[in-house]
């Protein structure tokens, strides 16, 4: 079999059911996190070799119990999501995809910690809210401000390739880079070494006035529904309160999925928990089913 070369349903079964008996028997949070879909993610990311899935799901699950991304809460990452340098956009794609929204010239710090936890938060958060049988999220990048002065350092985007490589494999559905400057795109030579070949084949650039990027958005978005800064119609306004106000509702909805509904998560601005109900909480048992 060639590298990722895709199997018929019954291999792909058959490799799934090895690689759960391989993990051995899993409870609370790593059998939640290790889903038959999941699995399938992790062994697709290693050609469907199983060892190699399961070395590669077993270094997440210890990423995980250490870093507790799941169990981020707003409050303490809101503050580097002020100028909505990173957030999840009120529509999906036409694939029905999550779509984060990422404006690096809205950069307004300098924590390589602070701006890892944000954005690992946002991909925790993006994948909560994936429709069911959607493994997958778009990113839409806007580099209007962007320039050297608020780029990341080679460091921060290593480690975050590292995370999203190793820790959330086969998430990126697709990413597209409006309008990068070409101090970026000599840049992005350097970046792309890090890259997973397959991930790199998901990164677009596109740019305002040129048809082939024009269609490229319209096939995958809806023109209504796109910011004018990505060659849309529609206007994006970051609203901090707004945006807030819903992560800390998605806040409670995360908590019930991991079954963490004994953290008490803080409701600022006079919310009670009567105004951010969130959704019925999905049991174990169906999770890992």
């Amino acid at each position: 079999m060639s590298a990722h070369q895709l199997e018929d349903d019954s291999q792909q079964d058959n490799k799934v059911s090895k690689l759960k008996s391989a993990l051995g028997p899993l409870s609370g949070h790593s059998l939640v996190f290790c889903s038959d879909a999941s699995l399938r993610r992790y062994l697709d990311a290693r050609s469907w070799n199983v060892e190699n899935a399961k070395q590669m799901i077993e270094e997440t699950l210890k990423w995980r119990s250490t870093y507790k991304p799941h169990e981020i809460p707003w409050h303490e990452v809101a503050h580097e999501g002020e100028t909505g340098k990173v957030s999840r956009a009120s529509f999906h794609d036409r694939q029905g995809r999550t779509v984060l929204i990422m404006r690096p010239g809205l950069q307004n710090t300098t924590s390589a910690e602070g701006n890892i936890r944000h954005l690992v938060y946002l991909l925790e958060n993006a994948i909560i809210n994936l429709p069911k049988g959607q493994e997958q999220m778009s990113w839409l990048i806007d580099f209007t401000g962007w320039s050297m002065a608020n780029n990341a350092p080679m460091k921060t985007t290593r480690d975050i390739i590292y995370i999203l490589q190793n820790h959330y494999p086969e998430r990126l559905g697709m990413s597209f880079l409006y309008n990068p400057p070409r101090l970026f795109q000599a840049g992005y030579k350097a970046v792309k070494y890090f890259l997973d070949p397959r991930t790199a084949q998901k990164v677009n650039f596109v740019y305002p006035k040129d048809k082939a990027s024009d269609e490229l958005m319209r096939s995958h978005f809806d023109m209504e529904n796109l910011p004018k800064e990505f060659g849309g119609e529609a206007t994006l306004e970051y609203d901090h309160e707004e945006f807030s106000r819903q992560m800390f509702e998605d806040d409670l909805k995360t908590a019930k999925f991991w079954g963490l509904e004994e953290k008490q998560y803080p409701i600022p601005n006079g919310f009670s928990p009567a105004d951010v109900v969130p959704e019925p909480a999905t049991s174990l048992a169906s999770v890992a089913n």
